[in-house]
């Protein structure tokens, strides 16, 4: 594998390739990482892969400097996937100057759900998935959905921006437990990693008590969302939104929505103790 930290040799080691695949993370890799890499594989050659702790989509209130940065674990497991080139730039090489050009994406998609609760997130994570696409010039890249919003609004860029990148979604990894991989699952403690599961599984009471109700009404959704906030929070979770949504626009369905049988999607994210963790599950 090639570690590339500047973008000039990157571009040079990509010359006449029209294939790549690309997977951009921010490091601390763990299986669902790597299942991105293995998606990547099977849809281009070669594979690229990027960590980059992207200042721009963090916070005020979240901890840039405490962000887990684990690159030489996260080579090795990347030399075992057979990942081509990992380009690591550093902020001065992606960043040389303030990035007074950004993309922000519409406020109907982008400040809703995490967006409400993450001001200036997803402006920040277009911004460098932009960037990286000009970087790398891959031809389809890689996005879990776990990320489930993320992945619509990097989707909808391309496609507004006329990008020749296919985006791929990849299944959520879950451990045995069903609880959904992520590098923030480090953060919990023993106590609150046993409990974590129940945030899927929450999800999957409040999906089965949509599809058995005889009637698909507005009403029974709210009913469901209702319910799974209040177990959370029995529990000693913080919610900050478990909401029913169209698969198609993230948007709450109408009643004509469910006449239709519109696809659905329950999407989630909450706090066990000082850690946030987010998942969703689709509603067929």
């Amino acid at each position: 594998m090639k570690i590339i930290t500047n973008i000039h040799d990157l571009r040079n080691h990509l010359r006449g390739q029209n294939r790549a695949s690309f997977v951009p993370t921010m490091g601390n890799l763990h299986e669902g990482h790597l299942s991105l890499m293995r998606i990547a594989r099977q849809n281009g050659d070669p594979v690229v892969a990027s960590i980059f702790v992207n200042r721009l989509q963090f916070g005020p209130k979240d901890d840039f400097d405490k962000y887990p940065r684990t690159m030489e674990s996260d080579i090795a497991q990347l030399e075992k996937e057979g990942v081509y080139i990992l380009f690591a730039p550093s902020e001065d090489e992606l960043y040389p100057e303030p990035q007074d050009y950004s993309v922000d994406p519409p406020q109907n998609l982008g400040d809703i759900l995490e967006g409400e609760f993450r001001p200036g997130f997803f402006k920040g994570v277009c911004t460098v998935v932009l960037k990286l696409f000009s970087c790398v010039q891959p031809s389809v890249a890689v996005f879990g959905k776990k990320d489930y919003q993320q992945l619509m609004i990097i989707r909808r860029m391309c496609h507004q921006f006329a990008l020749p990148v296919k985006i791929i979604p990849a299944e959520t990894i879950r451990a045995k437990d069903g609880l959904a991989l992520s590098s923030r699952n480090g953060y919990l403690s023993s106590n609150e990693r046993e409990e974590a599961p129940r945030l899927y599984r929450t999800l999957q009471e409040a999906k089965s008590i949509i599809l058995n109700s005889k009637n698909m009404t507005l009403e029974c959704i709210h009913k469901a969302e209702q319910q799974a906030m209040s177990e959370l929070t029995q529990r000693g979770w913080a919610p900050d939104y478990l909401s029913a949504r169209l698969q198609s626009t993230l948007l709450p369905p109408t009643q004509e929505d469910l006449e239709q049988n519109a696809k659905l999607v329950i999407l989630t994210a909450s706090k066990l103790g000082k850690t946030r963790l987010i998942d969703n599950l689709e509603i067929e």
